[in-house]
């Protein structure tokens, strides 16, 4: 009860941090007596259950934390009361505490438990816990596998000895292993660690008792260490500290005498066994009293004076003689002479401090701080960029001899500051390198002076090179060194500029924009082989610097004939045993730029997942495009290897040695093989040093000189020597016919062609236009061609069918074989069958391409005829489900129905189309109304041999289909689901559908077919589909008004189609009797429906719209006059014509319009054309005729003789206009022509414009 009154008691205003220091959900359960009586109203209990609990807050913690320390501050007596309650108690809140210190990475949280720490256990004073806590805190750095998370536990062990001085030496009695880990501390990389490290030893030793018990343990191990740490430290923490601890031991003789002797072992010793940067005593407290922070200078200056006052006659001599290197102040001094006018200072300046920079032992640090690195290298950019040459070139020695890794090892690492000095020297270089010579005819003195200088040159260009190859070395040594990657004390989200990485690319670019264009300017001008030998050693260490660039890095440098350029050097200079070092240089620089292209990855992606589904057997022949090609890269490694150092040969011997067809030994065909692997790569990236009707010949003899020897090449090789053939080859050549069997005979002993495939246009050429090659491989290298045609395929897939831009120049190549061999086609067509769905795609889109483009080209029989035997073999092979055998039917489907749309009208369909049609046919009645991309194509198809061919091929052909049931099944199926409101398929379909129904009811009515199944629509829902039409669906509507005016032509009298009602129908009025099935509110409904569709003034389906309201109307006049007449004189009417001839200039001379004019005249709406008579005669009067196409020329000349014959006008000169008109358009009417093309593709819909329109 006490205890829910005393957290009521908390709740009210101004007592929400007080509330905040108990734990809500677990207060109301403690006694009293663990609640403070004053404020902060602290309860031990929550403390003990809210600090362990993972769930809440640090923030919260740490308010708990910092409450309870003020507590104990402010009330000691009343806190260490309310602990020593009870000793388990205290014991688990030590512990806690300790655990939360060790468990947190918060620095605030670890200062808090400290400091609690600290005060909690000098106010309780209980041995017990003391024991507890040094308990942990050994069980704890003992656990720990390395150093890294020691900090927190060493900078507590720090402040409780000396919070309890007691306490040192009961940590050395009790816990003397505890030493091992102070020791591993020290060495760790963190100078926080070494920091707490130094600081426990300096309050252990301050103990006299302890610091007897570790006499030698300070003897053994800690004194090299010490002094190590000492001389390396950074911080000023660890300085101060480490300053801290030499004081406590100063105060012993026996200290002292140890850290002199072992000042004077490694003062006098050459080479001294302990760890690295060791330094004397007086060296170390003197670099100190020259630093610039005044604590340290005296600290040091009181640790100097406790040396001398032990035994100053011993000791003096040490501090004495103690030698600084001084090289801040040569810095300094260096930077001062710059700034004088005074040239041979700057020189004899910087020939000081770069003999300083080379004597220097790379044991023994020179730069102590990054600071003295970055002021140093500050001076020398400045000294590089001096205008005096002499200068300059002094300055260069010095930075070559800086850019050594023991030079540039204090952390951070400023390779910002290193990349701008790089930068600077090259610039220079590049500078000079630019200054134009002055030359003079031949013998002149000025000559000589130009000769001088170019000489100049080449030696400051080299020491540049030494100097830029000495920091891509640096980069390389810094790979190895973690610590040495980037500036640990870089802010995590700032950008990463001041790292290795950054530094790598900058040398990479510099070599890229500076040092390469600066040599082959000079290699212009000069020959120097000790030039050229440290450049190609750069150009070799920045494949591995940069290692993910160097794919990048190997193509360019291939591209700008560095083959080439190494060769040269190499047949120039490495003959015999010249130049050696030359000489393995350039080869070294050869194996690594060719290993690099050679391990470039290949673009061309795996095939679909699908494809891995279908095509089981083609992926076991694709399975090599997701690995690289197998052992070539050992092979070639081998090859160059052994081949590059031997070879030292010009072109035109290169050239002899591969065309030698006399016996050839083991040692001189790997030379050959060497060659031919440069020769290759040089060609890929065009670098033709060789003549290529030479190398076409020399590799026809290679190939040949094989073959003679029954040798077989590696097929890295052999792939090699077919593209040079395939590129060398002339336009109009052809290979020798014991070529092409010597190719044939190694291709076929070849497991797989890709290991032997090089992606280019000319390679297909090659196996295409060779018959044996193309019967034998012709399949397996299209595949393989279309597996790497990506982005070309794209580019024609993203075209317009209408669009004629120019080709990608590989697509154009395989387009010109095409057009030489059609027969290519078939292999083409059989990929789109067998290929994976990803290539049969390419292809798909390849071959549409160049049917469109190449209409001259007569393959329209070769396909069907290769088409029908596949879909014969699918049908017979997989029965009723022939979609489920072949994932890339559709893609042929959509071929077929391409090559169907490019047929010429009026075209007799021969005994082959009649069995594609009937296969056709056949296979959509195995189809569902789902399979939309094997019914769009194939209805598509069968569209288009109904309406282009002659007349009796039109009926031939509609009886073919009209007697397969399974397909009227289907079509029923198809035009019912227009209206469904779910599963309705893709709208072109839909559209195909009703066009296909409408052509076959037409041609069975016309020819009176044999019909074997009746297809059933509800005219209802059609008439309903074409009153509500659904939303950007012209093209449907012009479908289902084509279908309603079939309908209307046939009086709906059709023996295929049966047009039923809808449900149950109410008897019909008297008056609609004579329309039926039709009823008036129909006809009207009817009309204002298409008057809609007209308004939306779309071309094609404004024409199906006049030509079912002309059919409509001549149905109805038949059966109903006046209702004719009354629909015909609608006052909406006029509001329709009013509408449609405001769609510009003109307007009433487009065909639909005149057409919809004549049929209002012709039912003697005159009302509604009261006007517009004389505008057409007007404009027809005024337009020339002979721009017009046929379309309008003919409802002009029907609108006009309606017009006449109808005598409607009593305007005399208006009637002679008319005449006149009549008389001029009569023999054009009659001559008009069709359009060029009746058929089109809308969308994904073949549509016959004259079956719309008619």
């Amino acid at each position: 009860m006490a205890v829910r009154e005393a957290a009521a008691g908390l709740s009210g205003p101004g007592r929400d941090e007080e509330a905040a220091l108990l734990f809500e959900n677990a207060h109301y359960r403690h006694d009293s007596r663990w609640l403070l009586p004053v404020s902060p109203r602290c309860c031990l209990a929550c403390a003990l259950e809210l600090l362990p609990e993972p769930g809440v807050s640090l923030v919260r913690k740490k308010h708990v934390l910092s409450g309870f320390l003020d507590a104990l501050m402010k009330h000691a007596s009343l806190v260490v009361q309310l602990v020593a309650q009870d000793q388990r108690v205290c014991i688990h809140f030590v512990s806690m505490l300790f655990g939360l210190l060790c468990n947190v990475e918060d620095g605030s949280i670890t200062d808090l438990c400290i400091e609690v720490l600290i005060q909690l256990t000098t106010q309780l004073k209980l041995e017990q816990t003391i024991h507890c806590l040094l308990d942990e805190c050994h069980k704890e750095l003992c656990s720990m596998p390395s150093m890294r998370g020691s900090l927190a536990t060493l900078t507590l062990l720090g402040k409780l000895v000396d919070a309890v001085p007691a306490l040192a030496d009961k940590l050395v009695m009790e816990h003397g292993d505890l030493m091992e880990h102070l020791l591993r501390g020290l060495v760790y990389p963190n100078e926080g660690v070494q920091a707490s490290v130094c600081y426990l030893y300096g309050k252990l030793y301050s103990s006299p008792v302890a610091a007897e018990m570790l006499l030698g343990h300070f003897r053994e191990k800690l004194c090299p260490l010490f002094l190590s740490t000492m001389n390396g430290a950074q911080t000023k923490e660890l300085q101060i500290n480490c300053l801290g601890l030499l004081k406590q031991l100063l105060k012993y003789d026996l200290f002292v005498s140890m850290l002199m002797n072992k000042s004077a072992l490694v003062k006098s010793a050459e080479s001294v066994e302990g760890p690295p940067g060791e330094t004397p005593l007086p060296l170390v407290l003197k670099k100190l009293l020259l630093s610039r922070d005044e604590t340290l200078q005296v600290a040091s200056a009181q640790c100097i004076t406790a040396v001398l006052v032990h035994s100053p006659a011993k000791h003096a001599l040490a501090f004495i003689h103690a030698d600084i290197p001084g090289i801040e102040s040569v810095v300094r001094s260096l930077q001062g002479n710059l700034r004088m006018n005074n040239t041979e200072l700057h020189k004899q300046g910087l020939l000081l401090f770069a003999e300083i920079l080379t004597r220097q032992p790379e044991e023994i640090k020179l730069f102590t701080s990054s600071a003295m690195c970055r002021d140093a290298g500050r001076a020398l950019r400045e000294a590089v960029s001096s205008p005096v040459l002499e200068v300059a070139a002094e300055s260069l020695k010095a930075i070559s001899a800086f850019l050594r890794k023991d030079h540039q090892s204090a952390l951070p690492v400023l390779y910002k500051e290193l990349q701008g000095l790089v930068k600077a020297m090259l610039s220079r270089c590049a500078d000079l390198s630019q200054t134009p010579l002055n030359w003079r005819p031949l013998g002149h003195a000025s000559n000589r002076n130009s000769e001088r200088a170019i000489l100049r040159r080449g030696k400051f260009l080299l020491n540049t090179l030494e100097g830029f190859r000495n920091a891509c070395r640096l980069a390389m040594e810094f790979q190895r060194e973690p610590s040495a990657q980037e500036n640990p004390f870089t802010a995590p989200s700032a950008e990463k500029e001041d790292t290795l990485e950054a530094f790598s690319e900058f040398l990479l670019s510099a070599c890229d924009s500076l040092c390469i264009p600066m040599v082959m300017r000079y290699w212009e001008q000069a020959t120097h082989p000790a030039v050229m030998e440290v450049f190609l050693s750069v150009l070799h260490s920045l494949f591995v610097i940069v290692p993910h660039m160097k794919e990048k890095f190997s193509k360019k440098l291939a591209a700008s004939s560095f083959i080439r350029l190494a060769l040269e050097l190499k047949a120039r200079f490495c003959s015999g045993l010249s130049h050696s070092a030359l000489n393995q240089v350039c080869s070294s620089f050869l194996y690594y730029m060719c290993i690099s292209l050679f391990s470039a990855p290949e673009k061309s992606g795996p095939p679909s997942q699908e494809a891995t589904q279908k095509n089981h057997g083609i992926m076991e022949r694709w399975n090599y495009k997701l690995l690289p090609r197998e052992g070539e890269l050992s092979a070639v490694s081998e090859l160059l290897q052994h081949g590059l150092p031997q070879i030292s040969s010009r072109g035109p011997e290169s050239l002899a040695l591969l065309s030698d067809r006399q016996y050839v030994e083991e040692a001189v065909r790997q030379r050959q093989y060497c060659i031919l692997l440069l020769f290759y790569l040089a060609y890929i990236h065009e670098d033709r040093f060789v003549s290529k009707t030479k190398l076409f010949m020399a590799v026809q003899s290679f190939l040949l000189s094989l073959q003679d020897q029954g040798e077989r090449p590696p097929l890295v090789v052999f792939r090699a020597s077919i593209y040079l053939l395939a590129i060398c080859q002339d336009k109009d050549g052809a290979l020798d016919e014991a070529v092409v069997g010597a190719i044939r005979k190694f291709l076929e002993d070849t497991p797989d062609l890709h290991r032997v495939y090089t992606h280019h246009p000319l390679l297909l050429r090659l196996f295409l236009l060779h018959p044996e090659l193309m019967r034998r491989f012709g399949h397996c290298v299209l595949e393989l061609w279309f597996s790497w045609e990506e982005r070309s395929c794209e580019e024609l897939d993203g075209v317009p069918s209408a669009g004629h831009p120019t080709l990608p120049a590989s697509v154009a190549a395989l387009f010109h074989i095409l057009r030489s061999s059609p027969s290519i086609l078939l292999i083409l067509l059989d990929l789109i069958c067998s290929s994976p769905m990803d290539i049969a795609r390419k292809v798909l889109i390849v071959l549409k391409t160049f049917l469109r483009r190449n209409e001259d080209v007569q393959v329209g029989g070769l396909i069907r005829g290769h088409f029908l035997m596949i879909l014969q073999h699918l049908l017979v092979e997989h029965g009723s489900s022939p979609s489920g055998a072949s994932g890339n039917l559709p893609l042929l489907l959509n071929l077929l129905s391409l090559v169907q749309l490019r047929n010429e009208s009026e075209q007799e369909l021969d005994s082959m189309a009649m069995k594609l049609l009937h296969q056709v046919s056949k296979l959509c009645g195995t189809c569902s109304p789902a399979d939309s991309d094997i019914l769009q194509p194939s209805f598509n198809f069968l569209y288009c041999s109904l309406h282009q061919t002659t007349l009796g091929s039109q009926r031939r052909a509609a009886a073919v289909l009209l007697s397969s049931t399974a397909l009227i099944e289907l079509l029923e199926k198809m035009l019912a689901l227009t209206w469904a409101e779910e599963g309705s398929p893709r709208t072109g379909l839909l559209c195909s559908a009703w066009l296909l129904t409408a052509s076959l009811s037409a041609q069975q009515h016309k020819g009176s077919l044999q019909v074997h199944q009746t297809l059933s629509v509800e005219l209802d829902q059609v008439l309903k589909a074409l009153s509500v039409p659904k939303k950007k669906a012209a093209l449907l509507s012009a479908a289902i008004l084509r279908f309603l005016w079939t309908a209307l032509q046939q009086n709906f009298s059709s023996a295929l189609v049966a047009l039923l009602p809808s449900g149950a129908q109410s008897p019909p009025a008297p008056e609609d009797t004579v329309l039926a099935p039709l009823g008036t509110s129909q006809v009207l409904s009817l009309v204002i429906g298409l008057q809609n569709l007209l308004v939306q003034k779309d071309p094609l389906l404004s024409h199906a719209c006049v030509g079912c309201l002309e059919a409509l109307l001549d149905y109805v006049h038949a059966r109903s006059p006046d209702v004719a007449l009354h629909v015909a004189c609608q006052p909406w009417n006029r509001f329709l014509m009013f509408t449609l001839l405001e769609a510009g200039e003109n307007s009433f001379l487009k065909p639909e319009i005149l057409r919809l004019m004549t049929l209002f005249v012709r039912f003697r709406s005159s009302s509604i054309l009261s006007q517009e008579v004389g505008h057409v005669l007007q404009g027809a009067a005024s337009t020339d005729l002979s721009t017009l196409p046929g379309s309008t020329l003919q409802a002009l000349h029907g609108f006009f003789l309606q017009v006449q014959s109808m005598g409607l006008l009593t305007d005399h000169s208006m009637a002679q206009t008319l005449q006149a008109s009549l008389e001029s358009l009569s023999p054009r009417a009659s001559l008009a022509q069709p359009p060029l093309q009746d058929m089109l593709c809308l969308g994904e819909v073949s549509v016959s414009l004259s079956h719309i329109r008619d």
